[in-house]
């Protein structure tokens, strides 16, 4: 990528939810350390122990309409501008879709599609008068493809996929940049913050599966790597003058998964992904 950048100014400003721990954190420490201005959310305590003074905490709570709108004045009124927003809040629920109940499901749409799209809707009067900007929304490669016992979350952000390509072609004409960065698995809280649907512990249709899959998303998730290289991609995305859409990122043994599927017939391709799910 190319180390200019469109936005003009002494000082960049950028919005990161979710910035109290994983790859929100990772993101807002990153781009402080490199001179931006950075305000972090945090949902409902601030963090105990910030790594980083530099980063301005403020709560805002994604899954409602005022905090959100609370959130992004008190950004601008302290700061005056606002260049990039990284919407990183999010949450896993993982059962079988069976397992699900329609409650569990909406909560789970409610931070991970509906807390975006409240973010983008407020801020995006700001960067369409300022005539630039750029909106990374933090997917995943589970909203690429379907994951088995994580079908709400996978659903999720699937729908995150194309709300965005929307919006990327709806604020292209304001100077507004809309990317979609999608991470495998990285080593953060995911794994102890995950919830699990109620009826996964007592159903035996899916439990011994479900069990045996959970856990060994557990361990690559232990294995997988700390998430600063999905920090280092915000940087180098918000620093180019014309991003392009997507960026996976992440483990090679995961991402070689999303060309094979297009190039694979679908029953190939869903005997090797069993295969990588160790079945």
């Amino acid at each position: 990528m190319s180390a200019s950048s469109e936005i003009r100014g002494p000082v960049r400003v950028a919005l990161v939810t979710g910035a109290s721990s994983g790859i929100g954190q990772a993101c807002a420490e990153h781009l402080a350390a490199r001179g931006w201005r950075v305000f972090g959310t945090y949902r409902r305590s601030p963090p105990q122990s910030p790594r980083s003074s530099a980063v301005e905490m403020i709560a805002m709570d994604v899954d409602d309409d005022q905090s959100v709108s609370q959130g992004v004045a008190a950004v601008l009124a302290k700061a005056g501008q606002l260049n990039a927003v990284i919407n990183n809040a999010g949450v896993a629920l993982m059962g079988a879709v069976e397992d699900t109940t329609i409650e569990e499901a909406k909560a789970q749409f409610e931070t991970n599609f509906f807390g975006v799209l409240r973010v983008c809707r407020a801020v995006l009067p700001t960067l369409r008068r300022q005539g630039s900007g750029y909106i990374v929304n933090i997917g995943s490669l589970a909203g690429i493809i379907g994951l088995p016992f994580s079908g709400m979350y996978s659903a999720s952000k699937f729908a995150l996929e194309g709300l965005s390509e929307s919006l990327r072609f709806e604020t292209r004409p304001f100077g507004i940049h809309v990317v979609l960065v999608e991470p495998g698995d990285f080593h953060t809280h995911m794994m102890q913050n995950r919830r699990i649907a109620a009826a996964a512990q007592i159903n035996d249709a899916y439990r011994a599966i479900f069990t045996k899959i959970k856990q060994q998303q557990d361990d690559e998730e232990t294995r997988a790597p700390t998430p600063e290289p999905v920090a280092d991609l915000v940087e180098r995305i918000l620093n180019h003058p014309r991003p392009k859409l997507h960026y996976p990122v992440g483990m090679l043994s995961q991402r070689i998964v999303v060309p094979l599927r297009s190039y694979l017939p679908q029953r190939m391709y869903e005997w090797l992904a069993w295969r990588l799910l160790g079945q």
